[in-house]
């Protein structure tokens, strides 16, 4: 009976150091959720990117104006009959 009560006892041990110590443990599990609390920040990120590029996909296929705006401010476009004036502030 003895014999019998050790060998549970050591058996016991066992399990519980795997449970804290080994590959599927307590810590793995903990970094394993930080990292995908993690990955779920990202992905709401990214989410809110596309969203915003998919509006700005669907006015450039919509819309004249909003080609227009973004060919003057990012490209100097300046229609046949326009002249551009640039001011430029004085430093202090």
């Amino acid at each position: 009976m003895r014999a019998i009560t050790v060998v549970l006892i050591v058996l016991l041990t066992l399990v519980h150091a795997e449970l804290w110590l080994g590959r599927g443990g307590v810590p793995r599990t903990i970094e394993l959720s930080n990292k995908l609390e993690r990955q779920r920040q990202e992905n709401l990120a990214a989410k809110a990117r596309n969203s915003q590029l998919a509006a700005e996909v669907s006015d450039l296929q919509e819309g004249l104006e909003m080609v227009e705006e973004k060919a003057r401010f990012e490209l100097g476009m300046i229609k046949p009959d326009e002249i551009l004036v640039q001011v430029a502030q004085r430093r202090p």
